[in-house]
């Protein structure tokens, strides 16, 4: 068994399709089906179940991919050192500040501190452009709702956090006068939303949401630049939109932020790493993030 033969079973189960793993591989489709097969035979045991158009993992699959990726990684790693590339280690981020607010900073300061010799690069990046970049290879980590993870194939995703849903309105506006308002108030009420460019899933969601309230959102302006373009409007208009509480810190002063009650379903917050070529580094920041939404959430709890 080789590091090779690693690397192309974890493509293959990254990807779930021989065709688009070896695509990735720059490999023919039979050499790398035969690479894997080879693999099998040694270990004596099948990793995949193959269907027609895709493949999914045995359960000795599933032990074996996850062994597999801690292996490449710590391979990487190595090769790195050797040639004197970990002096120079960049880690690349694609995010929404929003997504992170409250647990970035900290998880920055204690990831610098353990691994001064890595360099983190934050992209403040809307999901169009995210799997834009993972598509172009460009990306070691994402951060991003669990809605887009349909959108980004070849990557391992696991939670860091949930995120509550607010009504950010002008302090004119007749909602702002309410401590809490209730979905249904939304009911004929113009709002502004992200735009279906870089934002497709925020629409089709907030669609979602809001049906078992009887309510279909109205939204009379989509923006695609993003919060800051969409603040400015709301301030123009003293209108109304729906975003995740993580925009308070942010929030110009002429805007109020109200919760909902009852509550909209929340935000799950992703973290999203190449499957097929792990990255040690990727994985301890994701770590250090939830360790540190688990922190704040711990204190909420205790305040409350």
């Amino acid at each position: 068994m080789e590091l090779r033969h690693l690397r192309y079973f974890a493509a293959v189960a990254a990807h779930g399709s021989f065709s688009r793993a070896a695509h990735n591989l720059h490999l023919t489709q039979p050499a790398l089906s035969r690479q894997v097969k080879d693999l099998e035979d040694e270990l004596g045991v099948p990793l995949f179940v193959r269907g027609t158009n895709a493949v999914t993992l045995t359960e000795a699959g599933e032990i074996f991919y996850e062994e597999a990726r801690d292996l490449l990684a710590r391979a990487d790693q190595a090769i790195q050192r050797v040639r004197g590339e970990a002096k120079s280690e960049v880690l690349r981020v694609g995010y929404g500040p929003s997504l992170t607010a409250g647990i970035m900073p900290k998880a920055l300061e204690r990831f610098q501190a353990a691994v001064p010799r890595v360099r983190i690069e934050l992209e403040d990046l809307a999901p169009k452009e995210i799997a834009d970049k993972v598509a172009a290879g460009l990306l070691d980590l994402v951060i991003a709702p669990a809605s887009i993870t349909t959108m980004i194939r070849g990557f391992q995703w696991s939670e860091i956090r949930r995120m509550s849903l607010v009504l950010v309105v002008g302090k004119d506006h007749p909602l702002a006068k309410l401590t809490k308002v209730p979905p249904k108030r939304l009911k004929g009420v113009p709002l502004h939303g992200l735009g279906r460019v870089n934002f497709p899933d925020y629409v089709s969601w907030m669609r979602a949401v809001l049906k078992p309230f009887g309510v279909t959102p109205d939204f009379t302006v989509l923006v695609n630049d993003g919060v800051t373009t969409m603040f400015a409007g709301l301030e123009a208009s003293n209108g109304a939109t729906i975003l995740t509480d993580g925009v308070a810190g942010v929030l110009p002063r002429s805007l109020e932020m109200r919760p909902f009650s009852p509550a909209l379903p929340d935000v799950v917050i992703m973290a999203g790493l190449p499957a097929d070529r792990p990255n040690a580094h990727a994985e301890t920041f994701t770590r250090l993030l939830r360790e540190e939404a688990e922190r704040i959430k711990g204190r909420a709890k205790s305040i409350v």
